[in-house]
């Protein structure tokens, strides 16, 4: 048993047991058990080929084996330390070829790192370094001399726990050969965003793809174990002769893992597109707010909608789960505002990718918003990130034409003016701005859902007047001199009115458009 533990190490518990009772029957024989690895909780085990024990007492619920699935597979170990940490920020500056704009400043980069690591509870920075770096993909990543330097001030400072080397991936041996150099713990860009995007993942699907998310970062390191293990000349040796080697077992493991993670995932986006249907059927109009992360979208919301639940954190990543709130229009049209995942510079395509899934909803929005928080430095570098990300989303040309573009916090720039045409100016602390914004909403949305604004003539008494307060939304109610009928101003859909006039075709209401 200790050689079959050692065998899966690093990183792969065994199941927990569950008692189960066999159904026991003369005329039933039961399949022989053959080894299979579950890589949802990184274990080695066995199972029945059949496909499971078989319980006795009754009906299995499909819920039930789901959920139980859902949370095997949500079984791991975190991937850094949660205890607290005091952090060495290693920002490798790499000078670009002349003539070439950096991308930011190093000073900016290394702010945003810190806040990276700031955003874990308990963790803090010791220190920052900003290093030369003529090849950041080499194996020390610095050249020879600025590693010593490096390496000199590491071990010189004692309250350092752990370094993160401010890059968007490292590669395993590189991982190791500065951890065995610096004698601590040392992170990249890509496992600390997830360590992150873990601690403040809320639902089951956020939690399901941030798993599906760490995939290859868990297949890099059997990868890397494989090769030392050639060199060790242990590679090739099998397990209780299974013809599969230790490294072998843990990437069937890996394989497994993902192929159930990817069918929870469907079976979650199946969830979501009835959810979206419901919406659709019920014609609330859906407003999806992005933008670079920590740059105001939520407090922005929570301004339009006056949702006093939502609670803003001056942090990276506070929002991780996709959010819905409902507001009301200055022509009291309901809508839906979608707040979502901020995006980073840097952000390995494997995540966005995990997170398509959440990200769907913004291509099924009516209107786009995308906030840019203009009190940063690096404000436009953080716009062309988004956007680049938003396309590399494949969302409807006419969907990203159409973008409503916010530009917030403009309550730290004094007198600050938009520099393009159209882009809206707003604070959602002082409310500078906000009206302007509910009125191009709601122009945008009408424009988009093909809503328009009538104003019907109506007899009272009858059942129109109640059939349009729930199938429109009615602005104003003018009863004429005669008494018997109203002028009625709705917001309504051409469907909609469509229905109300094959409906109550007799009175031939009047309509007069806005």
């Amino acid at each position: 048993m200790l050689f079959l533990r050692a065998a899966v190490l690093p990183g792969f518990w065994l199941p927990r047991v569950r008692r189960v009772q066999l159904v026991r029957s003369p005329a039933v024989t039961l399949p022989s058990p053959v080894r299979t690895v579950h890589a949802g909780s990184r274990v080695w085990g066995s199972a029945w080929a059949g496909g499971g024990p078989v319980r006795g007492g009754g009906e299995e619920d499909p819920r039930e084996d789901e959920e139980e699935e859902e949370d095997e597979l949500l079984r791991a170990p975190p991937l850094l330390p949660l205890d607290t940490q005091r952090v060495c920020v290693l920002h490798p500056d790499v000078k670009r070829p002349a003539g070439k704009k950096p991308r930011s400043t190093a000073e900016w980069q290394v702010a945003e790192a810190a806040a990276l690591v700031r955003a874990l509870p308990g963790w803090s920075v010791a220190s920052t370094l900003v290093v030369p770096s003529a090849a950041p993909g080499s194996r020390l990543v610095f050249g020879k001399g600025n590693f010593q330097d490096v390496t000199e001030k590491i071990k010189g400072c004692q309250d350092i726990t752990s370094v993160f080397l401010n890059v968007e991936r490292m590669a395993p041996p590189t991982k190791k050969e500065l951890e065995s150099a610096w004698g601590l713990r040392v992170f990249d860009r890509f496992t600390l965003v997830l360590h992150i995007f873990r601690c403040n993942a809320r639902t089951r699907e956020a939690r399901m793809q941030l798993a599906l998310a760490e995939i290859p970062l868990l297949r890099s390191s059997v990868n890397t174990d494989s090769g030392q293990q050639d060199q060790q000349g242990w590679g090739s040796r099998y397990i209780m002769g299974s013809g599969e080697s230790p490294t072998e077992l843990r990437a069937r493991a890996l394989r497994d893992r993902e192929l159930r993670l990817r069918r929870v995932l469907e079976r979650l986006r199946d969830k979501r597109r009835l959810m979206r249907k419901e919406r659709v059927r019920r014609e609330f109009p859906v407003v999806s707010v992005v933008g670079y992360t920590n740059c105001g979208k939520t407090t922005l919301i929570q301004a339009l909608t006056g949702e006093a639940a939502l609670q803003p954190r001056d942090q990276p990543f506070a929002t991780l789960d996709v959010t819905v709130h409902a507001g009301l229009l200055p022509s009291r049209l309901r809508i839906l505002y979608v707040d979502t995942i901020g995006f980073l510079s840097q952000l390995p395509h494997s995540l966005i990718h995990a997170f398509s899934a959440t990200l769907e909803d913004v291509a099924y929005s009516d209107v786009l918003v995308h906030v840019t928080d203009v009190s940063h430095p690096d404000a436009e570098l953080q716009k062309a990130t988004v956007l680049s990300t938003l396309r590399g989303l494949h969302l409807p040309p006419a969907l990203l034409e159409s973008a409503l573009e916010v530009h917030s916090k403009v309550d730290l720039v004094p007198g600050y003016t938009p520099p393009c045409s159209g882009a809206l100016a707003v604070s959602a602390i002082s409310g500078r701005g906000l009206d302007e914004l509910k009125a191009a909403l709601e122009a945008s949305v009408l424009r988009a859902t093909g809503r328009q604004v009538l104003t019907l003539c109506v007899r009272l008494g009858g059942p129109q007047l109640g059939w349009l307060y729930k199938e429109a939304v009615v602005q104003q109610v003018q009863e004429l001199p005669e008494g018997d009928a109203a002028h009625v101003t709705v917001v309504i859909t051409q469907a909609a009115y469509g229905r109300f006039r094959k409906l109550f075709p007799i009175d031939a209401p009047s309509a007069l458009p806005h």
